[in-house]
């Protein structure tokens, strides 16, 4: 299914807009609130206007630090789409609240009603995100994630410029406000009474009122996976980094650049587009699946364009006499479309960055602990929100430039994105598998899905090149284990990056019996640990093309583990700068065969017990389809799949299933 044909879907369309009714309320409520504070000069106790306006915010995140830790549990423990209903019930109350207070222009109340709403939101969120993956499959996660991201910051939008709209229209403003928050709230309830129904995750769960020792434990066991836990990190860090950027907006437009309010509106439009289409970019490029090598690739983006925000300066607009630029004006000059083009690409960037950590999560946690899982992420992410207010006025206070904080968040961004790429190199190996399966060649994979979505397999595959294993690595979904001659991993930076990756040195009986031993038992503690571990069981790179005698050592795995093992094949990457295909590899120009088409074929598990080396061969062969050089001719890939399917004695195996 499409990423747009989603919204056609019942699994869908009712969380779609449940949530986009939810984000666009609580923003139109808020900004009606700043600017009724902004500009009635309405304070509390003696407390100066921007400072009341900082308080809001502060208000508003407060109870995600409380009650995220509770929210996370009621997610795991009861059905999702009793509390969806149950949240926006909530919100209908909180708004007539709400209505009452900007009827009566009571400043205190709406503070009120303003923690009301970060509490409704706190608990909202975690069901949101972990009920994603029982409403949809697999192959349509990163989709929803896109579109739910998409959602989100247009809504966020669309809120703020309708309450900042709405609260400013003369005396009847307030009134208007009261009457929008509620119909927005009635018609999210509406829409939510049509999310599917889920049963609980979690039913047995004891939900723990204080917050504390939830909160403890959520980071324990989510620290106990330390994917997850970075990719929470890079989560946080996301919206340290928006928050900064965000906040930075109304300074930057007026007193650097000379704009008019029209100014900030535009950027805060170009700002949310951009992640709305970044987000939509990343399912595309991904394939709708998950794709970890766009990580480091929005986290690159987003440094090279605030840093460019830097480089840009201070061009103001404003004219002699004081008057303000307006937006035709700003976009009229080279400066100006220089910085809109840098804030839409910083955008598109973020959502390249968010979209694939969101999904990590969803997929990776465990679904008893899931929604606890983005409960930890939320108390995180607002506690970086805050760091992120106390980071600028740090920096105000030292009275440092706009243009100086852009360099400053890129630096951080970039030691940021470093320190996680470090820590776990599977990023950077999907980004360079990425980069190699989009951009060198054109890679396309069939029989995904014959790649077990959890526990332990083996993988076969030809060796064709030195960068086989980067090509399957980048497909899988899953992290896979290369077994790898020991020499590689002596190769400077290369060994480094090896051994972080996890990569199973292996020498023969010959070399080092030792090593030999020492291979196979880390093997064995690899598909004990529900791993994936793949290997090339020619022992070697193809000299000519052929595919080389299977070696027996994939018994002598099986024999001790017994797991399913998955036969793969490569196409088109004989001929190519990393194969042997003159004699040596790495010679020549790489980008000689520039677009390259190449194939890789996964063929359907075979049970362990009818492992035999050269059966596997076989099987490699017909994925492979051709008269055994690899690139000269191939069957039609679904009759060797059928093959394979009639050999295994698969029942419906038949080209009408296929």
């Amino acid at each position: 299914m499409s990423t747009f044909a989603l919204m056609q879907s019942r699994r869908f369309w009712p969380l779609f807009w449940t949530q986009f009714l939810g984000a666009f309320n609580d923003n139109l409520f808020k900004n009606a609130l700043v600017i009724l504070i902004t500009y009635r000069a309405a304070a509390v106790g003696g407390v100066p206007t921007e400072q009341m306006v900082a308080l809001c915010g502060g208000i508003f995140i407060l109870p995600f630090f409380l009650f995220s830790a509770t929210a996370g549990q009621l997610a795991d423990k009861y059905p999702k789409h009793h509390l969806v209903r149950w949240t926006k019930a909530a919100e209908i109350g909180a708004m007539g609240l709400a209505a009452l207070g900007f009827w009566l222009e009571h400043l205190p109340f709406l503070l009120v009603v303003l923690f009301l709403m970060g509490l409704q939101s706190a608990v909202f969120g975690p069901v949101k995100f972990g009920i994603l993956p029982q409403l949809l499959h697999n192959g349509e996660l990163v989709g929803g994630n896109a579109l739910v991201e998409m959602g989100t910051f247009l809504a966020i939008l669309l809120g703020t410029i309708g309450g900042g709209l709405l609260i400013t229209l003369g005396t009847f403003g307030p009134h208007v406000v009261s009457a929008a928050v509620v119909l927005v709230a009635v018609a999210g309830f509406a829409v939510s009474l049509f999310v599917p129904r889920l049963p609980a995750e979690a039913p047995e769960l004891r939900v723990r009122w204080n917050p504390v020792t939830p909160t403890w434990e959520i980071f324990k066991f989510t620290r106990a996976q330390r994917a997850i836990f970075l990719a929470v990190l890079g989560v946080a860090w996301f919206w340290f980094f928006g928050a900064t950027v965000l906040a930075l907006f109304p300074t930057y437009c007026k007193d650097v650049l000379g704009g008019d309010a029209h100014l900030v509106t535009f950027f805060l439009a170009v700002f949310s587009i951009g992640i709305g289409i970044g987000s939509l970019l990343c399912e595309r490029l991904s394939g709708g699946k998950l794709e970890l090598g766009l990580v480091p690739l929005g986290s690159l983006g987003m440094t090279v364009f605030t840093l460019d925000l830097f480089f840009a300066g201070a061009p103001s607009l404003a004219a002699p006499d004081g008057a303000l630029a307006t937006v035709p004006q700003f976009l009229g000059t080279l400066g100006g479309v220089r910085i809109t083009v840098d804030l839409f690409l910083l955008a598109i960037a973020g959502g390249f960055f968010i979209v694939p950590l969101n999904t990590l999560i969803q997929h990776r946690a465990a679904p008893a602990q899931r929604s606890r899982t983005v409960a930890g992420c939320n108390i995180l992410s607002s506690l970086l929100m805050v760091l992120s207010s106390g980071y600028l006025m740090g920096l105000y206070a030292l009275h440092v430039s706009i243009p100086v904080i852009f360099l400053s968040i890129a630096v951080l961004n970039l030691a940021v994105g470093v320190y996680i790429y470090l820590l776990i190199p599977e990023f950077l190996i999907r980004f360079i598998a990425w980069m190699l399966g989009h951009i060198l060649y054109r890679l396309r994979v069939r029989g995904l899905e014959h790649i077990p979505s959890d526990g332990p397999a083996v993988l076969v595959c030809n060796h064709v090149s030195f960068v086989d294993w980067l090509i399957i690595g980048g497909a899988c979904r899953r992290p896979v284990r290369f077994v790898m001659h020991h020499s590689f991993l002596k190769i400077p930076f290369l060994g480094w990056f090896f051994r972080h990756s996890k990569v199973i040195p292996i020498a023969s009986v010959k070399e080092s019996p030792r090593m030999l031993k020492a291979s196979f038992e880390q093997i064995s503690a690899e598909l004990e640990a529900g791993q994936v571990v793949c290997i090339f069981p020619e022992g070697r790179l193809t000299g000519d093309g052929h595919l080389q005698p299977f070696q027996t050592g994939v018994e002598r795995i099986i024999a001790r583990n017994p797991a399913p093992v998955v036969p793969m094949a490569l196409r088109g990457l004989w001929g190519s700068y990393f194969s042997r295909h003159k004699g040596r590899a790495c010679q020549g120009n790489p980008l000689r065969k520039w677009g390259k088409r190449v194939e890789l074929f996964i063929g359907e598990p075979v049970t362990p017990d009818t492992v035999r080396a050269d059966r596997l061969r076989e099987l490699v062969l017909q994925l492979r389809g051709d008269d055994g050089i690899d690139g000269t001719g191939r069957a039609p890939l679904d009759l060797a799949i059928v093959s394979l399917g009639q050999r295994q004695g698969c029942p419906g195996t038949t080209p009408g299933d296929r």
